[in-house]
């Protein structure tokens, strides 16, 4: 055995020292930890600095614990709270990360030893400054490394909630709007890692991705759309590139969706307005598909216009970025197509995004319609006569979609809604769709013919997504 280091005086060195914690589990308290202060999103943090200097092992450890425990957290609390002392006693924000961290370990990765994740998590809680806290972190985790399994029912739409670790508000909501058997697939998705997409427009690139060790598969409903199987995307020449792009196979569609217009395989888009651009991904297909049109980008937030106006550039003069509030666009009737994918509540996102579900309420509902409403009204607006308008979100809320459609019609005289069923057949006509994509879209379709894309459904994220169109 080592004998105890001792200073140049001769003594004892303390033994109170903090110890070493694996920059994996520090890397993912810190997310944590910002995600809980409000200062980013996860999905933000995980493609930051912070993360991305950790080893591959380490990054894809840290991503894992984060998104985990927020995809967890409502069960995790809810096993803790029956093993503290004091269950209604509020814990330090350090205190309880500290415990979710532990908690999700142990029971769910079973791979790693109950005794690693509590001694880590009792150091975390140290090293945050809650040394006296770390005793009442160490006896909770051990009770719950001994405590038996527990087995949730799902009956109910409230079971349902804190079996699969959703509000139990949306969960109600969702039983009611789409039935409990959706509402409890939705919930299995949103404990899900969603696959990573990415759109390919040379099918070259993917032998040469193929030629590197990264392994793809077709996507369910585009052709342009790859499953990333296995192996690094971004570390490729093509991604460095710009040849490839990350994009969920749903967003994609939207912008397809948009260029094919009302079906009309010569109605060809020669300006068109993306009313909420960032991050640039929609507006680029805007641009694959519309080679001709002069094209308007607009982005309210200054913080998100950077970005865009320099993932854009390459396109020159054929876009003009635009750091303004679509709402307030003077351009009145002058775009023959516009695009309004609109800020949302974001429900159909949870499995990427699942912070989503801690800090969204039902009152926010109401108010993120408001906004919608005006963006609507906006674009179609900016539409000429005989113009397209396409509305979409990545929410589950009537509220949020077709609510938001029937006020603007109200509202806007000349204004019809089309089917997307055109659309869809263009689509699969100019091979963009694959033929078993298309004939899945058609019974997505609602009655009114707008597309309701629910989450899992075909590996992607949930959309609504309507085509309007103003009279001449």
């Amino acid at each position: 055995m080592t004998a105890p280091k001792k200073s140049a005086a001769g003594k004892t060195a303390p033994k109170n020292r903090l110890a070493a914690l694996s920059p994996a589990r520090k890397a993912a308290f810190d997310v944590l930890m910002a995600v809980a202060r409000g200062h980013s999103h996860s999905d933000d943090l995980l493609r930051g600095k912070a993360v991305d200097s950790l080893s591959a092992p380490d990054r894809h450890l840290a991503t894992a614990l984060a998104l985990g425990v927020l995809r967890w957290q409502i069960r995790l609390d809810h096993q803790l709270q029956a093993l503290l002392s004091r269950p209604q006693g509020k814990l330090e924000p350090e205190v309880l990360i500290a415990l979710r961290l532990g908690a999700f370990q142990i029971l769910h990765m079973d791979r790693i030893p109950a005794r690693a994740a509590i001694d880590e998590s009792v150091e975390l809680a140290k090293q945050a400054g809650h040394r006296f806290a770390s005793g009442m972190v160490n006896a909770v985790l051990r009770k719950l490394s001994k405590a038996p399994n527990v087995n949730y029912p799902e009956e109910s739409a409230v079971e349902l909630a804190l079996a699969q670790a959703h509000p139990a508000w949306m969960v109600e909501r969702w039983a009611f709007t789409y039935g409990i058997e959706t509402a409890r697939a939705l919930c299995r998705h949103g404990q899900s890692q969603p696959v990573l997409m990415i759109r390919i427009q040379d099918p070259e690139v993917a032998n040469e991705l193929a030629a590197v060790g990264i392994q793809l598969q077709p996507g369910k409903l585009l052709t342009a759309a790859r499953t990333v199987v296995s192996g690094d995307v971004t570390a490729s020449a093509a991604f460095r590139e710009g040849r490839l792009r990350p994009q969920d196979e749903g967003s994609q569609l939207i912008a397809e969706l948009a260029c094919a217009g009302s079906g009309n395989l010569n109605q060809s888009a020669k300006s068109i307005v993306d009313a909420c651009a960032a991050p640039g991904n929609k507006t680029l297909i805007l641009a694959e598909r519309n080679p001709q049109a002069r094209i308007l980008a607009c982005e309210s937030s200054s913080q998100r216009f950077e970005p865009l106006r320099r993932r854009l550039a390459p396109l020159g003069d054929r876009v003009e970025c635009r750091l303004t509030d679509a709402t307030t666009l003077a351009e009145d009737a002058s775009f023959d197509l516009a695009l309004a994918d609109v800020s949302c509540s974001g429900t159909g996102t949870l499995g990427r995004n699942p912070e989503i579900r801690h800090r969204l309420r039902p009152e926010d509902l109401a108010r993120q319609a408001e906004r919608q409403r005006a963006l609507l009204l906006a674009a179609l607006r900016t539409a000429r006569p005989s113009g397209r308008v396409v509305y979409s979100t990545c929410s589950l809320e009537p509220e949020e979609n077709e609510q938001v459609v029937a006020a603007a019609i109200a509202q806007t005289p000349n204004v019809r809604q089309i089917s997307l069923a055109p659309s869809i057949q263009a689509l699969l006509a100019r091979a963009i769709l694959t033929l078993s994509g298309a004939e899945h879209l058609c019974r997505c379709l609602t009655a009114e013919g707008a597309l309701r894309l629910l989450p899992g459904a075909f590996a992607t994220d949930g959309f609504f997504v309507c085509l309007l169109q103003r009279d001449p």
